[in-house]
């Protein structure tokens, strides 16, 4: 995937603005991006391998508190201080509450066929309060703009443009 491109969306709800802008090559990834809600603001930084593998995250909040995880392209994760997470082994990519955008790092990086659902363990991160937890997610290919997003009792049809963003995340995010 070669891209470079900047894109925002609005939070619907939660009266979020993210902007960010992805740099792709043959070698990696590199997504730098900002969210601002009613009650807090973050700078982000996720790098991909050039197996779209997360290797690094870094989020920074306004208020001064910051995450940083290191990734070892293999599902092996430390923090900032290298001490290993065993909690999320086997997690390859990261999924930032409330960034739309972390929906397409499994949607990059995994060959698809329509109607057959793939599951995904997932770093996930809640960005106001910095809470960090494995989850799980399934992404199912509906057709080229659509995938269904389900993780635990939530369902979404997300709708993604010709590079894998999500262009709508129905009653959370629209891009604009």
């Amino acid at each position: 995937m070669i891209l470079n491109r900047s894109c925002r969306w609005q939070g619907v709800d939660l009266k979020t603005i993210e902007h960010c802008h992805i740099i792709a090559n043959d070698r990696d990834t590199r997504i730098r991006g900002a969210i601002v809600g009613p009650d807090f603001g973050l700078f982000y930084r996720i790098k991909l391998d050039d197996n779209g593998h997360t290797r690094t995250l870094k989020i920074e909040r306004a208020d001064g508190r910051s995450l940083e995880l290191f990734c070892d392209g293999l599902g092996g994760w430390s923090d900032d201080r290298a001490e290993p997470i065993p909690a999320l082994k086997g997690c390859v990519d990261v999924d930032i509450w409330p960034a739309p955008m972390t929906n397409s790092l499994p949607i990059w990086r995994s060959d698809w066929q329509d109607g057959k659902p793939q599951k995904f363990d997932m770093v996930w991160i809640d960005a106001t309060t910095m809470q960090v937890r494995r989850t799980s997610q399934s992404y199912t290919k509906l057709d080229e703009t659509h995938f269904r997003f389900q993780s635990g009792d939530f369902e979404a049809v997300l709708a993604v443009d010709e590079d894998g963003l999500v262009t709508d995340y129905p009653g959370l995010f629209a891009q604009g």
